[in-house]
């Protein structure tokens, strides 16, 4: 049997260190209303970002974008740039959905805000968010599979969490170029498809 081609690794020993302070910030975490580490979607969300041809400092950023939420804000956000760079900070910092610096708006206006900025934003970031987006819709897709309406229990928003996706889906579509808004678009949809099939309460 022949020796493989020596290549060009596209992952560095930062990228081994970002997985590890990614567990460290959000090691306590589970994804919520199920006993699944938050890492998983961490990770997923680096592997969407690679798979769309993004590079190391994009993975990590995908790895590390909820790392600036409460309660860590600006104390990560400054490891953030100490470990891994000013590029993989500002990226961290540009996906967030509000100024870590500042008081935490509502969930109105932090999305609302949210989507209305998406359009301004460089491709790399589009690509992270993105990435972020679809792996969240993809779980919540196949939850409501299981568990029907109950779904909307996990998020104080509720049944709005429908319509917001529906906004991200229409906003990325636009926006990005990357298969992944077509994807989002139709996973999106699917989950509409069966809300619409369930009987709403009273």
């Amino acid at each position: 049997m022949s020796e493989p081609e020596a290549v060009e690794p596209k992952l560095s020993p930062r990228f081994d260190e970002a997985v590890a302070f990614a567990r460290e910030c959000h090691q306590w975490q589970l994804r919520k209303g199920k006993d699944v580490p938050y890492l998983t979607h961490l990770l997923d969300v680096a592997a969407l970002v690679l798979s769309d041809g993004g590079d190391e400092d994009q993975a990590i950023a995908g790895l590390l974008h909820d790392a600036v939420e409460e309660p860590w804000g600006v104390a990560a956000l400054n490891e953030i740039r100490r470990r891994f760079g000013t590029r993989v900070a500002e990226l961290v910092e540009r996906c967030a959905d509000h100024d870590p610096a500042k008081d935490r708006p509502s969930w109105e206006t932090r999305k609302r805000l949210y989507i209305e900025n998406l359009p301004h934003q460089s491709d790399e970031v589009l690509r992270i968010a993105l990435a972020d987006k679809l792996s969240n819709a993809r779980e919540l897709l196949a939850d409501y599979r299981q568990v029907g309406e109950q779904l909307w229990n996990r998020f104080s928003a509720g049944r709005e969490m429908l319509r917001y996706l529906r906004a991200l889906a229409d906003t990325f579509t636009k926006a990005s170029k990357s298969p992944m808004a077509d994807e989002l678009d139709l996973v999106v949809g699917q989950l509409e498809e069966l809300a619409a099939r369930t009987p709403q309460p009273a």
